[in-house]
């Protein structure tokens, strides 16, 4: 399986600091973006902890199988689901620790989506609302579902998905890395055939850029770096209002 992805974080138009972080781990198949909850303290170091404690989770049990799960293992989940399952559990552990550390980390706090690719398979977490899609010749598709306060008003009936696009509370997750120690992780999986792209991204891209543009754009520019340094031009054109973070995987063959 032969990949070609690239990615790139933009602090925006509104913002001063970027709280985003994202990682490629290339040796792993691993692609992780994180996005620092507005609003709480050092957001910028809980994506990053979290990231790269996701990696280190990966790394460890990449080769090594005599080791302690922390949080046991779900056997309803394949070995590679459960390692970035429990990958992602050990970054919000290492986020908590982290925030009883020094009274400016108290309450940081970040969502997170990671991909683990093996033979094809595109194994998926995510906690919070940054997402992922996936775009290829039959269009696109959010794989992942917001864990957010207003798109559970949309299952409710009590909002429409205009509605929620601009709703003052958009940007109220509920699932958040640091939020608690007993973490609800979300797992899916996709089998990538060539020509699929994953397009992983914070809010400040999605709630920005209409979903069909994120298509347009993506399929018009087959180099992801063209496609990513466009999709963050086209965020800030409509009034930057978060960090933009984007980070494409094509299979190529």
């Amino acid at each position: 399986m032969k990949l070609n992805f690239f990615g790139a974080t933009d602090v925006g138009q509104r913002r001063k600091n970027n709280e985003d972080y994202f990682g490629v781990f290339e040796p792993h198949s691993l692609f992780v973006v994180a996005d620092g909850m507005g609003g709480h303290a050092a957001g910028e170091v809980a994506s990053s902890t979290a990231v790269l404690a996701v990696a280190e989770f990966v790394a460890l049990t990449e080769k090594e199988t005599d080791i302690t799960w922390p949080w046991g293992v779900d056997p309803n989940l394949s070995l590679v689901a459960n390692r970035l399952k429990t990958a992602v559990r050990f970054g919000n552990q290492k986020v908590l620790d982290l925030s009883l550390t020094q009274a400016d980390y108290e309450g940081m706090a970040t969502t997170i989506v990671g991909v683990l690719l093996e033979e094809g398979t595109a194994h998926i977490a995510h906690v919070g609302d940054s997402r992922l899609y996936l775009i290829n010749d039959s269009g696109i598709r959010q794989v992942t579902v917001d864990h957010s306060w207003v798109l559970e008003q949309v299952a409710l009936g009590v909002l429409t998905n205009e509605q929620a696009r601009s709703h003052p509370l958009r940007n109220v997750v509920t699932r958040a890395i640091g939020a608690s120690p007993d973490l609800n992780v979300e797992i899916t999986a996709h089998e990538m055939a060539v020509g699929d792209v994953l397009l992983m991204c914070s809010d400040g891209l999605s709630g920005m850029v209409l979903d069909a543009d994120l298509e347009r754009i993506v399929r018009a520019n087959a180099d992801p770096k063209k496609a990513a340094e466009l999709l963050i031009a086209e965020a800030n054109s409509k009034g930057g209002e978060d960090n933009i973070t984007v980070l494409l995987v094509k299979r190529d063959e």
